[in-house]
């Protein structure tokens, strides 16, 4: 028992070692995406290899989705983001999805069960999530032809509902 104290305070100091040295590895973002500023600067390859950058998008609403293969609720919104799609063809519109923390080789199955007609973009070192500063998924930016970030949306949504098309068309 006379010990107690001396391994109560050995115990705090490797702690406090431990959380100085495992602190936030890898790049600092000055600034993450947020609702009236300009969107982060995005450059990345879709699933098919294809390049995609936000700033070539400008003139049109970008609606980029954060999702992952193994999250049920994106499986549930898959659909209604579809049917947004199909709806909004031939607008100045854009839908992106971008993967999060997940494998791009789950893809092909997933897509057999829910086909998408929009490009999902690959970010290997999940960067992209970073930048907006996703905290889980699905989580949506909605982005407008000035390549300004008009609405965040966190948790799933029926984009395909009248009052979402509403509020996209707004921004076109």
């Amino acid at each position: 028992m006379k010990y107690k104290g001396l391994i109560l305070l050995i115990v705090m100091l490797v702690s406090l070692a431990a959380l100085l040295l495992s602190g936030p590895g890898g790049k600092k973002y000055d600034e993450i995406a947020a609702v009236g500023k300009p969107a982060p600067a995005l450059e990345l390859r879709d699933e098919r290899g294809s390049p995609w950058k936000l700033s070539d998008l400008k003139g049109k609403v970008v609606f980029l989705n954060f999702w992952a293969t193994w999250c049920t609720t994106c499986k549930a919104e898959a659909p209604y983001k579809e049917a947004l799609s199909r709806k909004m063809q031939g607008k100045p519109f854009q839908m992106l999805g971008v993967l999060f923390r997940d494998d791009p080789a789950n893809l092909s199955s997933y897509y057999r069960m829910q086909p998408f007609s929009f490009p999902t973009l690959i970010s290997p070192e999940n960067e992209a999530a970073k930048l907006f500063g996703i905290t889980g998924v699905p989580e949506t930016f909605i982005i407008d032809k000035n390549g300004v970030v008009r609405e965040k949306f966190v948790g799933p949504r029926e984009w395909s509902s009248a009052e979402n098309i509403a509020m996209l068309e707004k921004y076109l």
